[in-house]
């Protein structure tokens, strides 16, 4: 027999047919979506940082871009990006050092991330607008 006769008969992956959704399964694409969002965050902070070393009059007009409610909304996903990104790496740092691997801490702390990457945002903002 043939190997190539044995390898027509199993499926080439898995597909998402077969899985069911889990809470891990959602933070690990969040975790994906957030870290190509800091991307785009990191070019905004660079425009900031250009405009301010450009001069006054540059620097006002990309502040009242990002200080209109499109650029605050912008800028609070990017702050929950960061956040919740860096949750999710502290969280993989736990499972590198063998901890948090069961099934209810994995569950526990793919939830913690999600509520308190949202609570910790919601936190700093709270304090940036009362030191402003």
């Amino acid at each position: 027999m043939s190997t190539a006769g044995l390898k027509a008969n199993r499926p080439l992956s898995p597909h998402l047919q077969i899985y069911r959704f889990a809470m891990t399964m959602a933070m690990s694409i969040v975790h994906r979506i957030t870290g190509v969002g800091l991307y785009f965050g990191t070019l905004l902070l660079a425009w900031w940082l250009v405009a301010a070393a450009s001069g006054p009059g540059y620097f006002d007009f990309v502040n009242a871009i990002f200080g209109s409610w499109p650029g605050l909304v912008i800028l609070f996903g990017f702050s929950w990006a960061l956040v919740h990104h860096m949750l999710g790496g502290l969280r993989h740092f736990l499972w590198d050092t063998g901890r948090g691997l069961g099934k209810p801490a994995r569950d526990i702390l793919a939830t913690a991330t999600l509520v308190g990457s949202i609570v910790i945002t919601i936190l700093l903002w709270i304090v940036g607008i009362a030191v402003r």
